[in-house]
């Protein structure tokens, strides 16, 4: 059974005419898997990245080299550049877009659990809005609560982009 908050994502996004394309690394496709277990999720979910190496991130994405090497995969600059990769590859009006470590140890310095998010909508300008956060937990509780947090603040991020913000 859906919890409360995707249900309220797909409201959300069909309410809105909102076409949704995912491209999650530390996610691995949670995102898309907890939306499409609700009927008629096809309406509003056009595709969804998992691009869990650099590698499949720079040749799906377009995440270029550089940024990797200067923010590191996890950072808000690679999310970014995620977003905007899938946003142009596909029919979708807004991209959720994940990057980050879910566990259970660090890498290259980075805690577990740290996940950095872009959320991308079409237009004249396209906007953007990036945010890191942190969760606590086992892998997998990390990865479902990534998931569930880039959902539920897709709706914060598109009413600050309908009134004009851009990041």
């Amino acid at each position: 059974m859906a919890s409360e908050p995707v249900l309220a994502a797909l409201g959300y996004l069909k309410d809105n005419q909102l076409i949704l394309t995912t491209a999650e690394s530390c996610t691995a496709g949670c995102m898309v898997a907890l939306l499409a277990a609700v009927p008629g999720t096809g309406e509003v979910l056009e595709s969804g990245y998992v691009v869990y190496s650099p590698s499949a991130k720079k040749r799906l994405l377009g995440v270029s080299a550089e940024t990797i090497e200067r923010y590191g995969l996890t950072s808000e600059a690679v999310a970014w550049e995620m977003a905007l990769g899938a946003l142009r590859d596909s029919d979708a009006n807004v991209v959720i877009a994940t990057t980050g470590v879910a566990g259970p140890g660090p890498e290259s310095g980075v805690p577990p659990g740290t996940m950095c998010f872009a959320w991308a909508f079409a237009g004249e300008p396209v906007a953007v809005f990036t945010r890191t956060q942190r969760f606590f937990g086992e892998r997998a509780d990390v990865m479902r609560q990534g998931a569930l947090f880039g959902l539920t603040r897709l709706a914060h991020y598109h009413q600050r982009w309908l009134r004009g913000e851009r990041a």
